[in-house]
């Protein structure tokens, strides 16, 4: 390492952020890690998983106690579609176990894993800086050079940070990826996302998670730790009047209340925290990777909720992308960054295909209906979807034909 300059600096103190500088300095790199917010706060942000994250946060280094303080397991995911048509979506064979993640999927409390994450990064020595804002990023033009470094601009009077590589975890308006000039427009077009928690009416009882269409968007409802159901809402292009005359709270309320009461008794609107929106939700990048940089979790690309794009995808671009870093700083060459950028679209790019013919599916509503009616006769084909959306099975197994014919015949 260069005197006054660390190895890595990672940008955003969150899941992906939060393992790849852990990962890092792990094997002896030194690491800084800037998160913007001086103190946890809740933010717009996956909470329901499969199984998979939860066998990456093992991988990581998670043990059995802490998962059960931070995850709750779901025996499901009931889909609901506008026609009343529904199916259920189960992970593994069983379909609900008691330990978390082990066949179930899992609600997260984001509040619980993103501090034991960011604890687990400080005692494997990362430099942990809170209330970091990284205004500016300059990275070095300079191709090939194993002693380039990246330079960090902090806000206000702190002293700018210095790094051989600089990761991009800091979410969809990544300050990397506009550095990088890679950020583009989602392919799914504008749409806002709000998110929050209402009281559980069922207390901490295991039930099903349940996503609701509704007319140009759909309600995701998943029951996480402390007796809590998290609400995530992701609406079109032909909300953007109400939200902007009503605004979120009430446009929220309103949805909520409209939503079907399913066979328990009804959600009360309670708002057990400020409502969080992102607007436009989801992007996309040419390029994950280049000379002294690397983007990971929603920073390195972000579609759609719908499909369970969140924390599995932000663990494994950090899995890949420790090893690129590791590679490149002892190689002296950026080579290895590229070849992530490469690993992460063949490791995710069918998922993507999948999560765009899902919402080709969803802008028309009597063919989601129909579809919905197929997987809810055919356990077959509806296992297999569970698998995919769940990230347990390579997506390229619902884009064959063979599938495709299983699921679409009369």
């Amino acid at each position: 390492m260069t005197a006054g300059v660390v190895d890595v600096a990672v940008i955003g103190g969150g899941p992906a952020g939060a393992i790849t500088a852990t990962l890092l300095a792990r094997s002896g790199l030194a690491v800084s890690l800037l998160e913007r917010s001086p103190a946890w706060r809740w933010r717009a942000c996956g909470v329901f998983t499969s199984p998979a994250a939860t066998a990456a946060l093992r991988r990581v280094g998670l043990s059995a106690a802490d998962l059960a303080r931070v995850l709750r397991p779901i025996p499901a995911m009931r889909v609901e579609t506008r026609d009343g048509a529904s199916f259920r979506l189960t992970y593994g064979d069983a379909g609900g176990g008691s330990v978390p993640g082990e066949d179930s999927a899992v609600g997260i409390d984001r509040a619980g894993l993103d501090a034991l994450l960011l604890d687990r990064a400080a005692l494997a020595g990362v430099d942990v800086r809170l209330g970091a804002h990284v205004e500016r990023v300059e990275l070095d033009p300079v191709t090939g050079d194993p002693g380039a470094v990246q330079r960090l601009v902090l806000a206000g009077a702190m002293e700018p940070v210095d790094a051989h590589v600089v990761v991009g975890a800091d979410g969809l308006r990544s300050a990397v990826g506009r550095a990088a000039g890679v950020d583009r427009r989602s392919p799914l077009g504008p749409r806002v996302g709000l998110s929050f928690h209402l009281p559980d009416p069922l207390g901490t009882a295991a039930h099903d998670a349940r996503m609701v269409v509704i007319d140009d968007g759909y309600v995701g409802l998943a029951p996480v730790p402390g007796g809590r159901v998290n609400v995530g809402i992701v609406v079109g292009r032909s909300w953007s009047d109400m939200l902007r005359n009503q605004g979120a709270a009430e446009v929220a309320r309103g949805i909520v209340e409209r939503l079907p009461t399913d066979d328990g008794p009804p959600l009360a609107w309670q708002p057990l925290d400020p409502i969080a929106g992102i607007a436009p939700l989801g992007h996309r990048v040419t390029r994950r990777g280049g000379e002294g940089w690397v983007l990971v979790g929603d920073a390195a690309g972000f579609l759609d909720p719908f499909t369970g794009e969140g924390l599995h995808r932000a663990i494994v671009s950090a899995e890949l992308a420790s090893e690129a870093i590791e590679a490149a700083l002892a190689a002296g060459s950026s080579r290895s960054l590229f070849r992530y950028d490469r690993a992460m679209r063949a490791r995710f790019g069918p998922k993507d295909l999948v999560s765009r013919l899902v919402q080709a599916f969803l802008a028309r509503p009597p063919l989601f209906g129909y579809t919905a009616r197929r997987l809810a006769s055919r356990a077959t084909v509806r296992r297999t979807m569970g698998q995919v959306m769940g990230d347990l099975t390579p997506a390229n197994r619902a884009l064959d034909p063979r599938y495709l014919a299983a699921l679409l015949r009369p």
